[in-house]
């Protein structure tokens, strides 16, 4: 009888940095989430293969201030963890700029669906992808990365370590360094987490950078804060090695859990490019089975070392749980969680109770080709094929006034398929945003009416636009547009796309809208 299987990504879509922990019989994990809004996405499962999203960290809009943050800052690599009936999400708030503010705080809460508490940031605490350690003496530890001021080779990192207060959740005592990366001309070195097992500490770390080079790598050592000892067989998990076109590449940034059953399992990011090395939907969530040799030493535990698209089932119970519907109605008075704004909303930008049934977004003066909080409302690309449709009723007043739909990598890069007034006629028009650059690629007049229907149908390496004046009579607007625009190499992001509404009065103050019916959406 064949072995069962679950099939990889574990998270589709834009859901990079997992971690994860377990509590009893249920697991528990966390994104990144960078600008999008709410931030820091929380999942649940039972059998570590079918996953809940049971709320986000960071959901109130004034708890952080996005302001000046581009798409590929904002919240990095979260850390959740659990201890005394409380659970602790640290994070790198990363703002004005990637080399410049990076701002570590803690969130805290009994129940990880939330309310979690506002953030405690953590003074003195630099570098990115913090994690906690609770050791069995009752110490709290603060592991997080460092830039080497010897900058002795590019990507001169390495770890350090701070004892923390338990109830300030501040410093105390001084700064350790456990893995300087000149001890193994390491770069990028980043994402640490420890474990304590068998006697030792164990320092899980991600290096190489996030691209082609990236890597997860594991040192030891009998005391948390002494010289750790490298694993001889690091990378413990790599695909730098391989060619950029295959399944999946780009594998790193790891966290580990067992079971109550005794298995050992990692999270880490890794994505699925297509020709050119090009990806579009992000680094996403993946799952690999491990073991612990007799040597201490871990080791993935399948037939070749490597991430593969399907791997073996843990012995868990099935715990299976039902899906985002494809279609939204916006029957509810709160977005639904695979919703999400860029920045927090801290003005008006859309309503769905102002007309029962339908997502109103009001036509605001940003436009989406700047760094703000532009009137948009998305959702994770999480296929290379797929398609998306909605139904809209907008009245441009004036020339300025457009809604429509939206793909968006990020402010420098994305496409605008939007409904605007010309010269007393309507239009229907497909905007490409290139390097910051807006041109318009094709406009077509369109016919007065109550409703159009629009949608986008993605393959891989292509996006194809259709409108229509009824939902079962779809016309192109523009086919075959380069995808390869929406790759997260070509902005040099971190992020995946997001597809949505939008819309936008260019810079004008308006009072005008445009009502959403519905929006669909279905991959493969």
């Amino acid at each position: 009888m064949p072995e069962k299987t679950f099939s990889n990504p574990l998270l589709p879509g834009f859901y990079p940095d997992p971690s994860i922990c377990r509590v009893g019989e249920d697991y528990y994990m966390v994104t990144s989430s960078f600008v999008y809004f709410p931030g820091l996405p929380i999942f649940h499962s039972k059998d570590l293969v079918h996953w809940e999203q049971i709320g986000h960290g960071i959901h109130p809009p004034d708890q952080l201030d996005y302001k000046n943050c581009e798409t590929s800052e904002g919240l990095w690599a979260p850390s959740i963890r659990y201890h005394n009936g409380t659970f602790y999400i640290i994070n790198t708030f990363v703002s004005k700029g990637r080399e410049a503010d990076r701002d570590n705080y803690i969130i805290t809460a009994k129940n990880p669906a939330g309310p979690w508490s506002d953030p405690v940031f953590v003074e003195g605490a630099d570098g990115i992808d913090s994690s906690l350690f609770f050791d069995d003496d009752g110490s709290v530890w603060y592991v997080g990365n460092f830039i080497s001021s010897e900058c002795l080779y590019e990507g001169h990192h390495g770890i350090y370590l701070n004892e923390l207060d338990p109830v300030t959740l501040q410093f105390k005592g001084e700064r350790r360094i456990i893995w300087d990366g000149k001890k193994t001309y390491s770069r990028w070195i980043e994402a640490p987490h420890i474990y304590k097992k068998d006697g030792w500490y164990y320092l899980l770390v991600a290096e190489g950078g996030t691209f082609i080079n990236h890597s997860v790598q594991m040192a030891r050592c009998r005391t948390i804060d002494g010289d750790y000892e490298i694993c001889p067989r690091n990378p413990i998990v790599s695909h730098r090695h391989l060619p950029l076109e295959i399944p999946i590449a780009v594998t790193g940034h790891a966290d580990i859990t067992d079971t109550q059953n005794g298995e050992w399992w990692m999270v880490l990011l890794a994505v699925r490019p297509y020709t050119g090395g090009h990806y579009n939907i992000g680094r996403e969530t993946f799952m690999i089975p491990m073991v612990w040799d007799e040597d201490g030493w871990p080791r993935i535990d399948n037939a070749n070392g490597m991430v593969n698209e399907r791997e073996r089932l843990p012995r868990l119970p099935e715990t299976i749980y039902p899906p985002l519907p494809a279609s939204d109605n916006f029957e509810s008075p709160v977005l639904q969680m695979q919703w999400n704004t860029i920045h927090p909303p801290l003005q008006t930008l859309y309503s769905l109770t102002e007309r029962k049934g339908f997502l109103r977004l009001y036509t605001r003066p940003e436009v989406m080709e700047e760094i703000c909080t532009p009137a948009f409302v998305g959702r994770r690309q999480q296929h290379k094929n797929f398609l998306a449709k909605t139904a809209m009723e907008f009245s441009p007043e004036t020339d300025f006034q457009e809604a429509g739909l939206a793909l968006v990598q990020d402010d420098r890069f994305h496409y605008l398929m939007t409904m605007r007034k010309k010269q007393g006629k309507t239009f229907l028009q497909l905007w490409e945003t290139r390097n910051g650059i807006r041109s318009l690629k094709k406009e077509q007049e369109i016919k007065e009416s109550s409703r159009l229907y629009l949608s986008v149908q993605g393959h891989t390496d292509t996006y194809s636009f259709y409108y229509g004046y009824e939902e079962q009579e779809m016309l192109p607007l523009v086919l075959c547009a380069d995808g390869v625009l929406l790759s997260s190499d070509v902005n040099n992001g971190f992020t995946g796309t997001y597809l949505g509404m939008y819309a936008s009065a260019n810079h004008r103050d308006s009072l005008a809208f445009a009502d959403f019916d519905w929006f669909t959406y279905q991959g493969e």
